[in-house]
């Protein structure tokens, strides 16, 4: 979704590429419950609270700064999402997975169970919504599913399945349970793949991204 202009409140909304492929089905699956909003193409460091033409002028470079069409790589689009904290937040909160990298061989799991610095002046690291997790490219793993969190919303989203496409999956729960893939012709000539995976706190907006390498075996 993109604001057409900064002047005129019009909006553009496209469907993703896993959107497109749910609404293709045509068995329900397709259905939106939630929304997020973003400031992808704001500079911050722009705002210039010594302007010279007083208060109302601060944010004049923001508010004239060139906006996004909506275009449908969900891989590239809201990467940073608007987020409201408890008052007296000192700090961002920031995730932690516990690798800055993930190398699998063909075959091979890994669980995963985000953490939330920061968060709730640190009495908490776990976030009671738990974690959304996007792979890049879901053809990679054999198993890319969530645990923990039982809501209808999440359960249905954990089941979606995806066959033999070169599209995003994402997944909702507190633990993310990786399998690397075992078919051989995905590799071709290379001896890995790459993709990227993308966790986001439900609860506090926090994200990261990490590489992950799937190493042939056989």
């Amino acid at each position: 979704m993109g604001y057409l202009n900064n002047q005129i409140i019009t909006v553009d909304a496209i469907l993703t590429k896993k959107g497109r492929e749910l609404l293709a089905r045509q068995d329900g699956s397709f259905r939106i419950t939630q929304f997020a909003l973003a400031d992808d193409e704001i500079d911050y460091t722009l705002y210039n609270p010594t302007h010279p033409s007083g208060s109302a002028f601060y944010g004049e470079a923001l508010e004239n700064m060139p906006l996004l069409e909506a275009f449908p790589d969900e891989t590239q689009m809201l990467k940073y999402k608007l987020t409201t904290l408890p008052r007296g937040t000192a700090k961002m909160p920031v995730l932690d997975i516990g690798f800055a990298s993930i190398t699998l061989a063909q075959g091979a799991s890994l669980a995963i169970t985000p953490q939330t610095l920061n968060y709730l002046g640190a009495n908490q690291v776990f976030e009671s919504n738990g974690y959304t997790a996007t792979i890049a490219d879901v053809r990679t793993m054999n198993i890319f599913s969530g645990t923990g969190i039982n809501t209808t919303q999440a359960t249905q989203l954990n089941k979606t399945q995806t066959f033999g496409t070169n599209v995003s999956k994402t997944v909702v729960g507190t633990t993310i349970n990786l399998t690397a893939t075992t078919v051989n012709t995905l590799f071709g000539s290379n001896s890995s793949l790459q993709t990227t995976v993308t966790f986001v706190g439900r609860d506090s907006g926090a994200r990261i991204t990490i590489p992950i390498t799937i190493t042939q075996t056989n």
